[in-house]
């Protein structure tokens, strides 16, 4: 009986590690799979929101106009980084949006980031990015086209990239609120082998 019971021992023990790799490689290809499709599912946006507007209006020009409540679709581009600054300096942005997507990519994956807010935010970030780094390989420029009057004119891969940081802060943020409300563990106070010191 006891040999009987050794050996059964002995195979659940081989069997256990072989069934829970296979769920963390699945759950991992799972979300992997999430975060590349919102990067896709971005940069698609993005590209064909661009292509219409380059293949529809000429450059300067606007629609409608005048402009509905303060918004309108106007075709500018832009050689720089955000809010028009960095004009000229295709090569260097080039550069540090390599960098700043290979920051995403080990953000995403060391620690791996299992919350799904956060890994939808990560890939709307990746997406973003990588749609102005095509438009600067490509063209040299950005093209922009969301305007809201006197807030700078923006696209889709900037309004994603935007909505992305916003939500990682606001994720955080509660987070480290929730731990605040934790209660917190016992002093050693309270220990009776200290109480007896």
């Amino acid at each position: 009986m006891l040999c009987c019971s050794v050996l059964n021992d002995t195979e659940a023990t081989r069997a256990e590690p072989a069934a829970k790799p296979e769920r963390g490689v699945a759950g991992r290809w799972r979300n992997d799979l999430v975060f590349f499709a919102i990067a896709a599912t971005v940069i698609a946006a993005d590209q064909f929101t661009k292509w219409l507007v380059r293949s529809n209006l000429a450059l300067g020009e606007q629609w409608p106009d005048p402009a509905f409540f303060h918004f309108r679709i106007i075709h500018v581009v832009n050689s720089g980084a955000a809010f028009g600054i960095l004009q000229g300096q295709t090569s260097f942005l080039i550069i540090t949006s390599l960098f700043g997507l290979a920051a995403i990519v080990l953000y995403y994956v060391y620690p791996p980031m299992d919350h799904g807010l956060i890994r939808i935010a990560l890939g709307m970030q990746l997406g973003g990015a990588i749609g102005n780094l095509l438009d600067r390989i490509r063209v040299g420029e950005v093209t922009d086209f969301i305007d809201f009057g006197r807030f700078p004119t923006f696209n889709v891969a900037d309004s994603s990239i935007t909505v992305s940081i916003v939500t990682v802060l606001i994720f955080f943020a509660l987070q480290e609120a929730e731990d605040a409300r934790k209660p917190k563990r016992p002093s050693d106070a309270g220990n009776p082998a200290h109480q007896e010191d």
